[in-house]
């Protein structure tokens, strides 16, 4: 009987959780759904323009960088009709 209590307590405590193939394809999912959120992509290598955010499972999750518009001094002149 006490056997058979062990026997039936570690089954249980197996069959709770999920297995490492499901964690792992949780995962992925989760960071690709990430990798959509800041408007990036899973590919597999980033171009010129684009920066690596982080890794979704084996490929880089890839971001385009935020656009800069140039300082430009303005110069500000009246003009004055007669």
């Amino acid at each position: 009987m006490k056997m058979l209590c062990i026997f039936l307590t570690f089954v249980f405590i197996v069959s709770c959780g999920p297995s490492v193939p499901q964690k792992k394809t949780r995962e992925v999912a989760e960071r690709k759904r990430e990798c959509q959120l800041v408007r990036g992509a899973c590919k597999s290598e980033c171009n010129t323009w684009e920066y690596v955010h982080y890794y979704c499972d084996v490929k880089p999750c890839c971001v385009v960088r935020d656009y800069q518009k140039p300082i430009i001094n303005k110069i500000t002149t009246k003009l004055y009709r007669k």
